[in-house]
């Protein structure tokens, strides 16, 4: 188990977890690791792209109308050739990634909270 340090409420407040449907995924064959580029609906938020390293169980096309949580308010950064606006959220295993979701459909661009 690692051991992280605690944070405050106002810590967790400053962390803008967010309900998107993704729009478009392909392979993103100029990343380091296998990843694809990922558009992210957020209704009210716009479209944001990201690059994610969900390739051992997911294929592009079963993401397309996904809806899934990212965090929107980090910076953008360079990955590679795309400039990543926010990080989609995911149970990790190993190099298996399993997408975070909502039990039923909601709202795009909803907070998480």
């Amino acid at each position: 188990m690692e051991n992280r340090s605690t944070i405050t409420w106002k810590d967790f407040e400053k962390v803008e977890m967010r309900v998107g449907t993704i729009v478009q995924a392909e392979v993103f064959a100029e990343a380091r690791n296998p990843s694809y580029k990922i558009t992210i609906n957020f209704g009210e938020y716009g479209l944001r792209k990201t690059s994610a390293q969900v390739t051992k169980l997911y294929q592009p096309e079963d993401l397309i109308g996904k809806q899934v949580v990212a965090v929107v308010n980090f910076p953008p950064k360079q990955i590679a050739t795309m400039l990543s606006e926010c990080l989609l959220l995911g149970a990790m295993e190993g190099e298996e990634v399993t997408l975070l979701n909502t039990e039923r459909p909601v709202k795009n661009g909803l907070r998480i909270g």
